[in-house]
């Protein structure tokens, strides 16, 4: 009888409290009841006043509302699952009998009634299927699952067509509820979802709803609150209303799970029917992380270079407020590259997507919102993201074939001022972005186009590796000018540029060049130059030049080991390797280019590169540096041609010699005790002969 009074009181004040806070403390007192009463059409009732109470729902509610209502539901059916596998062996209190779990269920179910909108139903069924069958609990036979799920299933399906044009809450809670509950559902019941009204839901649920990332404008308001403390730096306080309102936006329930979400929203990309829908929401994106750039921009934060922060931002807020920024702003990224993916994926085995008139504009948008976020991927790098590398190359190959387009996208995302090293950060990040996604398109460039955009924007960047601020952009100049100097089509530039890149690379060789990125480059300068490349065909000398050139710097560089950052080792080989000097990095680069020579031209390099061998002091380097000669020769490096000259060399010219001993080994028993004397020779030296 107690349960019974609780259950009229706790209905009464679901009628009469006038504050929705006053509602929501009666909630664990319903949680309680749920999971206590016996009798079906209590239980049945109690859901129902839950789903219809107009304490709760007379009021404006907020997913937050609608997610303590899901978590009653559910916290019942996991405190159902657990008194029902509990064993007490105490003496049971003879009170009403316990309802069983399908029973219970099917009680609890039967509240979804007509006295409650169809999206109120998704909290009820959704939290009683989480409560049962989430976490692995599997607290549900396989038939009463089935039907929970279909039931599911069809209410989501119910209330997306009941949706209120104008926007919603209702709208917003069937995405929640489907987040929260989709990997739950088989196959079969995913099936049965219209993912063409469910797509655009859920897209503007998460990029322009305000219990979403409010299409991208929160991030301009930041900015008021940045102001100059009495350091002379700028600060954020923990307090100010713009940090309440980026914790408020990262804890809401649909950003606080986006990465789940981002999945289900690529999952309905991929089974939406209607094409056109998934060019409506690379639209979406699109605008989303176009405003989100504006809005950046016009951030204070925006000023400062990620390698100054120390320098200009407060300690205080580097530790508390700006790291919770750049978290909601990375998951924002990671959120576009799912979805982006999805749509990448559909254009590729999407007839319709994949027409002339659809593929290469799919392509050029999403990498424009690859560009638009970028002073975000600056930051943590375009290599973490396996699928933001998956989007970048596949959305190059795509649009690849169309060549104009190609070089149309790329002249509308060159720098504003090509030639010039911006001062703004975000402009450099941009700058970044092109050159990185120029090397990427130089192969269907035209010579005309990589000459006048990428060239030009590169150059500015090539001697800058001096700068902290620029190394990223210094990289990426070199790969880019390497790339197109690589362009057979491209010869007449690589001649022309080639010397100021070369002097350029010797500039900044070791101070600002690791030695892996010298090798390489300098290999790859040397490759070009070679035959077949066209150049060979005019400048035949080219590649001995260049190497006459970096056999100097050899001959006058310094023996002292490099510090490591300049060795260019990755983690995994730190520690591994041996530490190289200036001298020792010239004569493996040297050694890296002779494969590319012609023949008569090896007869003149091969000994010099032995005698750069043998100025080498430190044992260690001269062992790895005459190892690395061997491999040259012997490892198929050279062809056919080559490789039987350097055998010849190597074994009748005095390669070997040369090699391992030095010029001098004829005089190595010079000055010891007995010397190599003919027996019987004039003179007391030589021994007498014992015939």
């Amino acid at each position: 009888m107690a349960t019974e009074r609780s259950l009229g009181a706790l209905l009464r004040s679901l009628q009469t409290s006038s504050e929705i806070q006053d509602a929501f403390a009666l909630l664990p007192t319903a949680t309680s009841l749920l999971s206590m009463l016996g009798n079906p059409l209590n239980l049945s009732l109690l859901a129902s006043q839950l789903l219809s109470a107009p304490a709760i729902w007379d009021h404006p509610v907020d997913l937050h509302a609608c997610r303590k209502i899901l978590s009653v539901f559910n916290t019942a059916a996991i405190t159902v699952l657990h008194n029902d596998t509990t064993e007490d062996t105490r003496i049971p209190y003879a009170g009403p009998p316990k309802l069983g779990r399908e029973e219970w269920v099917k009680a609890i179910v039967t509240g979804a009634d007509d006295k409650s909108p169809r999206w109120r139903h998704l909290l009820l069924i959704g939290g009683v299927l989480l409560g049962f069958e989430g976490q692995n609990r599997q607290g549900l036979s396989w038939s009463v699952r089935k039907k929970l799920e279909s039931a599911l299933v069809t209410a989501a399906q119910l209330a997306l067509e009941e949706l209120d044009p104008n926007g919603g809450i209702d709208g917003l809670c069937v995405t929640m509820v489907l987040n929260y509950s989709f990997e739950l559902l088989s196959d079969f019941e995913r099936g049965h979802l219209d993912y063409d009204r469910l797509l655009p839901v859920m897209v503007d649920a998460v990029y322009s709803s305000p219990e979403g990332l409010e299409r991208g404008y929160f991030l301009g308001t930041v900015d008021k609150d940045i102001v100059e403390g009495p350091a002379k730096k700028f600060m954020w306080s923990p307090q100010s209303l713009t940090f309440n309102r980026v914790v408020g936006i990262s804890s809401s329930p649909l950003v606080s799970a986006l990465g789940p979400l981002s999945r289900l929203i690529a999952h309905a990309v991929e089974n939406a029917r209607e094409p056109s829908l998934v060019v409506r929401t690379v639209d979406y994106i699109a605008e989303f992380a176009r405003t989100l750039m504006v809005q950046w921009r016009q951030n204070k934060l925006s000023e400062v270079d990620k390698t100054e922060e120390t320098d200009f931002l407060d300690p205080e807020s580097l530790q508390n407020t700006i790291p919770g920024l750049w978290k909601l702003l990375r998951n924002s990224l990671y959120s576009t590259v799912i979805v982006l993916r999805a749509v990448l994926g559909r254009v590729m085995n999407d007839k319709v997507l994949a027409a002339n008139k659809n593929a290469p504009f799919l392509s050029m948008q999403a990498l424009h919102v690859l560009r638009n976020m970028y002073f975000i991927t600056s930051r943590i790098g375009q290599n973490v993201s396996s699928q933001h590398m998956f989007v970048t190359l596949a959305a190059v190959d795509i649009l690849s074939q169309y060549p104009d387009l190609a070089e149309n996208f790329m002249r509308s995302i060159k720098p504003s001022d090509v030639g010039q090293i911006p001062a703004h950060p975000a402009e450099r990040a941009l700058d970044l972005y092109f050159l990185n996604t120029a090397e990427l398109f130089t192969i269907v460039l035209s010579p005309t186009c990589s000459e006048e955009l990428l060239i030009s924007a590169a150059l500015p960047y090539l001697p800058a590796g001096g700068n902290n601020n620029l190394l990223d952009i210094f990289e990426a100049a070199h790969s880019t000018c390497l790339a197109v100097f690589a362009i057979p089509t491209n010869a007449s530039i690589a001649a022309k540029y080639l010397p100021f890149y070369v002097d350029n690379l010797f500039a900044v060789f070791p101070n600002n060049l690791s030695i892996r990125q010298f090798r390489l480059a300098f290999k790859t300068v040397l490759q070009v130059t070679a035959p077949p490349s066209p150049i060979a065909n005019s400048n035949r000398l080219l590649p001995s030049i260049l190497l006459e050139v970096l056999y100097d710097r050899a001959h006058r560089a310094s023996g002292d080991a490099l510090p490591e950052s300049a060795q260019g080792y990755s983690n995994e080989d730190m520690g591994k390797s041996i530490p190289l000097s200036e001298q020792a990095a010239l004569t493996l680069s040297l050694i890296d280019g002779l494969c590319f020579l012609r023949v008569d031209d090896l007869e003149e390099w091969l000994p010099l590169s032995a005698s750069l061998l043998n100025m080498i002091r430190d044992p260690d380097m001269r062992a790895q540096c005459v190892q690395r000669f061997w491999d040259a020769l012997s490892n198929g490096e050279m062809d056919v041609e080559r490789a039987n000259y350097c055998v010849t060399w190597w074994s009748t010219k005095g390669g070997r010699e040369l090699v391992l001993f030095g010029p001098e080994m004829e005089h190595s028993n010079a000055g010891s005790d007995q010397g190599a004397y003919m027996s019987g020779a004039i003179g007391g030296v030589a021994p007498e002969s014992k015939l």
